[in-house]
């Protein structure tokens, strides 16, 4: 019973918020809290919430004082040549965008953070999509996915949980496994120059001839009507209100106030080379900051929560000594810090719910034995089929420390290695990113301004394809 409970009350959620009957908050806390009545174990249900805040609390610190840090740092001007530099390269064309989209996102995944990681590339990008009136859901796609395959690199969480969980060395998993994925990071950027294809045929390719000096010059370019030979012409527009082509079939977010003109003016203000919080003699000290925070969240010289906090505390102190300036920053970043850590704490209900009342294990039980014995010989592609929906359904520690331990105990029974059932298990990575369990997609979602029901529509097909990629060139190396 608690099997299918666990199952139902998954998959409610899911509809709910795709459907937009719900808001994520609100799904989170409510459809567990009915389900945990259900089971007939509502008198525990505060403790089960409780332990899942408890559990996650660091994590919301964390979300908080990183959202302060980085939204000062764009207040500051510290991303602004980055963004002038995209600009430069991908020259408006949608393609190179979104390409530039996964390149990015893949390098700074190199920190081991996806939270960082969604900071920095939204940042960085989103004046980019908003000016040319992209689809913001390719941008959390491309970005989620990508940060997916790497997050599968020793120190970002994944591998060293497997390895733990199986007492196996985990350069032993992830060594062997960079070939396969190689080939899921080839199968992302071949997905975002798809996509970006598809958004250059909706907005056609912009003309941004000088458009660095307009915007020096204090001009706002926005993006016109497309003209028939495909190309997009440029005209100056200060009610906010743009032209271009539309198409009922390409991805893009439904939120109410993407199209307003207030919107649009935030989307710009990465560029905005007169906005009063610019700090140009503290340049290099902002990025030496940055830089030693990075390498600290690395190096684990401090827990992350308390690397933010300190950095936070730094920056705004440096940046803003006058304390009517520093409550205003923290007051401009508010709304990202409540969505975010809001949604953290909300999920603590589900995650404490499903665990609390034992639904996760029957789960992974009733998985586990439903698995034919013939596929015994075979539980390397099980494993890692089985990790694309459960690292989806469940977090990474329910999945490492639960289930996996007992697929390789049935892998070993049939000849098959434990290495072999470790390298498997971190396929579904590129999917897991967008899991509603993982606090840094609301980071994602939230800073983008994009739904999450919409992000998880468009993105889940392709990230299921790209953890099939890295699976399937697993096999075909002789990896898996």
């Amino acid at each position: 019973m608690l099997t299918i409970l666990g199952f139902v009350m998954i998959a409610t959620f899911l509809v709910l918020i795709m459907m937009k009957k719900m808001s994520p908050i609100a799904a989170l806390v409510l459809i567990p809290a009915l389900f945990c009545v259900f089971v007939g174990k509502g008198a525990h249900l505060g403790d089960y919430v409780l332990e899942g805040i408890g559990n996650l609390a660091p994590t919301a610190a964390m979300l908080m004082f990183a959202i302060v840090y980085f939204g000062v740092m764009i207040d500051v001007g510290l991303f602004d040549p980055i963004v002038r530099g995209i600009l430069r390269f991908c020259k408006a064309d949608p393609v190179r965008i979104v390409v530039g989209t996964a390149v990015l996102a893949a390098i700074v995944s190199l920190d081991g953070d996806g939270s960082t990681t969604f900071m920095i590339t939204v940042s960085a990008m989103y004046p980019l999509y908003k000016r040319l009136k992209m689809s913001l859901v390719v941008m959390t796609g491309v970005a989620a996915t990508a940060n997916g395959v790497m997050n599968t690199l020793p120190w970002g969480g994944p591998t060293a949980r497997a390895a733990t969980a199986l007492k196996v060395d985990a350069s032993d998993i992830f060594v062997p496994m960079i070939p396969a994925l190689a080939m899921g990071l080839v199968a992302v950027f071949l997905l975002a120059y798809a996509l970006g294809l598809r958004e250059r045929k909706r907005l056609g390719i912009l003309s941004l001839d000088e458009v660095l000096e307009k915007e020096t010059a204090g001009e706002t370019v926005l993006v016109g009507t497309a003209g028939g030979d495909g190309r997009t012409s440029l005209t100056k527009n200060t009610t906010g209100d743009a032209g271009g082509g539309t198409d009922a079939d390409a991805p893009r977010s439904d939120s109410g106030s993407h199209g307003d003109s207030e919107g649009d003016d935030d989307g710009f203000q990465g560029l905005d080379p007169d906005r009063p919080t610019l700090r140009p003699k503290l340049y290099w000290f902002n990025a030496a900051l940055t830089v030693l925070l990075l390498t600290a969240m690395i190096m684990e010289w401090l827990p992350i929560p308390v690397l933010f906090l300190l950095g936070a505390a730094l920056a705004l102190t440096v940046n803003f000594p006058h304390m009517p300036d520093q409550k205003a920053r923290i007051g401009a970043h508010a709304e990202n810090v409540l969505n975010v850590t809001g949604m953290v704490f909300a999920a603590a209900v589900f995650t404490g719910v499903l665990q609390g009342t034992g639904m996760v294990d029957h789960m992974a039980d009733w998985l586990v034995d439903a698995i034919p014995e013939g596929m015994g010989p075979h539980m390397g592609l099980v494993t890692g089929l089985l990790s694309i929906p459960l690292t989806y359904f469940m977090s990474n520690d329910g999945f490492y420390f639960g289930v996996l331990p007992v697929l390789a105990e049935a892998g070993q029974a049939h000849g098959v290695g434990t290495l072999e059932i470790a390298r498997a298990s971190i396929a579904g990575q590129a999917l897991h990113m967008s899991s509603p369990l993982v606090p840094a997609v609301y980071v994602l979602v939230g800073m983008a301004k994009v739904e999450f029901g919409d992000h998880t529509k468009f993105t889940v097909k392709w990230a299921v394809l790209t953890s099939l990629v890295v699976l399937g060139a697993g096999i075909l190396f002789g990896i898996i």
